[in-house]
Parts: C-alpha cells; structure tokens; sequence
C-alpha cells in the first residue's frame, strides 16, 4: 500500500512525462493503484488540511488515470477535457507534489470531460468553478504539465507557512 510518503515531489522527471492511455483489460490490476490514491488523499487531507484529488503519476504509475475523493473515491480512467470556456478563473493553486507552495494561475471556469468509468463506460461531465479547476490540474499531470508552468506574473510563488 502506498502513502503519503510515496508522493511524487517537485523535480522528480516523471512528473513532466505524458502518461500513457489505460486499456480496458488493465483495469482490474489497477484497482489497487486507485485505492493507494484514495488513501493518500485521505492521508494528505489529514496532514494539510486540503486534499481532493491525484492524478496516477503523482505516485509513480505512468497512466492516465485520475481520482478523486471528496465523498467518495471516484476514478476517472482516460480523462479529457473539450469545451474550454474563453471565461477564466484566477486562483492560488496548490499541489500535493509540492505542497508548501502555491501558484497563482488561470483555469477555465467552465469545461467538459470525457472519460473511463469503473465499468469502462464513456461518460462526460460537465465543470464547473472549483471542479473545472480541479480537473484541469489533475488532467495537466498526466500531460507532464505542473501549476508551477502555469504561473501568472512575477509574483506567483508563495510558500505556505504552516503551524508545526
């Protein structure tokens, strides 16, 4: 079982790589890898107080592959992201590969995904604000792209102080 520990930091070269596609007949031999990632969501929102979701390279596995957790686990094999609004969002964006620093960045407001389910049944969401946002930061990390390359202006890093 994997954990907090396990997470994939800032720097590490597979974070840049483009994950390849998950086939139909991997899906059940990643059940555990999705099951790691819930619990390292859990674990992380039990440190930092912040948490909802990781995308599979984050830990290590080269897939495309997302999950998230904020009542349940939900795992999205193959995301993609179409139907960009032109309307944009700014935020303090943050990471769990580097998570005492945030980034300043732009996110569309609004967007759809298609994906995978479990059952490898095509489904297609419509986002919106925070779960836009979400989304988008995970579907980045299986294209090998960080907050951090997103950055707006020259003040967009800012370390996080945290209580000890």
């Amino acid at each position: 079982m994997k954990h907090l520990t396990d997470i994939v930091l800032l720097g590490d070269p597979r974070l840049y790589e483009v994950c390849e596609a998950v086939k139909k007949e991997e899906v059940p031999a990643l059940q555990e890898t999705i099951n790691d990632m819930a619990n390292v969501i859990l674990e992380f929102r039990a440190k930092y107080g912040a948490g909802r979701a990781i995308a599979a390279p984050q830990l290590g596995v080269m897939k495309r592959l997302v999950v998230i957790n904020i009542d349940r686990p939900i795992a999205f094999f193959n995301p993609e992201l179409f139907d960009c609004s032109e309307e944009m969002m700014e935020m303090w964006d943050d990471c769990m590969s580097f998570p005492d620093l945030h980034v300043w960045l732009k996110r569309h407001r609004y967007c759809k995904m298609r994906f995978r389910d479990e059952n490898w049944e095509e489904q297609v969401w419509d986002l919106a604000d925070d779960l836009s946002e979400l989304l988008q930061h995970e579907c980045d990390h299986l294209d090998g792209v960080l907050a951090t390359m997103r950055a707006e202006g020259n003040n967009a890093l800012r370390w996080v102080k945290r209580d000890s």
